[in-house]
């Protein structure tokens, strides 16, 4: 399947050409818009391959990728490096003809990295990456963990991180957002775009303010942008249009994830995933409201667990997400 970007291209051209074989048509009138979204806008429908593969290393990149473009997917988001080096998974999606739009690194180490590629100290080392990569977007994926942060004994990751963000002080976000917007510094002066990946903690009540408060007042818009995972922004019970609307111009990309309507409302995991379509979110309002706030990226995603195979719940989002007329 062909990008949709250029999908919609070549159908316009393929109109006008046309129109010189229907009676009563000059050839020079513009054919209508489409009414499907993504056609509509020019851009493709993109996938974060956490949804396909999780955080494990991936033993065949190129086969990985050309998965994807097959599906019909026009661009791909890295959730790590998948256990390869930068320059190998380049090529590999060049082969594939699906380019990499963005990357998720760390700003600090933690259990599910993966690969180990974090900022930690060394920036530099992340902007050599995504050179290699072509990518002009980095995306840090998760908050930063206090330096004492553990799992303890019977608990798992999910109910660590729980634990400890809901004894986080405001003077832990407050330096939260003074690394980002140092990280987003140097990242700018290397050609790159720093974001930052919401779930639903940081919608959690703090004192008389949120974590999000916190990082909207407190970070730099030139330094970091937002990928707003309306998933997560839907389960702490937010709206996603007026977030939306409140960030415009600072969210480059999203990730378009949907909920079930048992997901209720939670501030520390626990969501109904679903496929997108099948769930609660508006998209028919939604995506509008992101094209206008300038949104440039659209990922799709999905947390487990999965009703069905990663690649029929993929398959099924991205569907209807192309169809969808808004």
């Amino acid at each position: 399947m062909i990008v949709l970007g250029r999908r919609a291209l070549l159908r316009g051209m393929g109109a006008v050409g046309a129109a010189a074989f229907i009676p009563g048509c000059s050839g020079s009138e513009t054919p209508a818009a489409s009414a499907r979204f993504f056609e509509r806008i020019g851009k493709p429908v993109g996938i974060q391959l956490y949804a396909l593969v999780g955080q494990d290393p991936v033993e065949d990149p190129a086969a990985l990728f050309a998965q994807v473009r097959n599906m019909g997917f026009g661009e791909m988001e890295l959730p790590n490096l998948l256990g390869h080096e930068p320059a190998a998974l380049k090529a590999a999606a060049d082969a594939a003809g699906i380019p990499i739009a963005s990357l998720h690194v760390p700003a600090k180490a933690f259990d599910l990295t993966g690969d180990g590629l974090v900022f930690g100290d060394n920036p530099g080392a992340v902007a050599d990456a995504a050179a290699a990569l072509g990518v002009t977007n980095v995306v840090i994926p998760f908050p930063v963990l206090p330096d004492d942060f553990g799992v303890q004994e019977g608990e798992q990751f999910p109910q660590a991180i729980s634990r400890t963000f809901q004894a986080a002080t405001l003077e832990h976000w407050q330096a939260s957002a003074e690394l980002f917007n140092q990280l987003g510094s140097a990242m700018r002066d290397r050609g790159i775009t720093l974001g930052y990946h919401n779930h639903n903690l940081e919608f959690a009540p703090l004192g008389d303010t949120t974590a999000w408060d916190v990082l909207m007042a407190e970070t730099d818009p030139d330094l970091l942008k937002f990928q707003l995972d309306l998933g997560w922004v839907a389960q702490a019970g937010r709206d996603p249009v007026a977030e939306l609307q409140s960030l415009s111009g600072r969210v480059v990309s999203l990730h378009v994830k949907d909920i079930a309507a048992d997901s209720g409302q939670s501030f520390y995991f626990g969501m109904s995933p679903t496929e997108v379509g099948s769930g609660t979110l508006d998209w028919a309002n939604i995506l509008p409201t992101a094209e206008a706030a300038g949104v440039s990226h659209y990922f799709v995603e999905q947390e487990p667990p999965f009703a069905m195979p990663r690649e029929e719940a993929m398959a099924q989002s991205l569907a209807y997400l192309q169809n969808l007329e808004a």
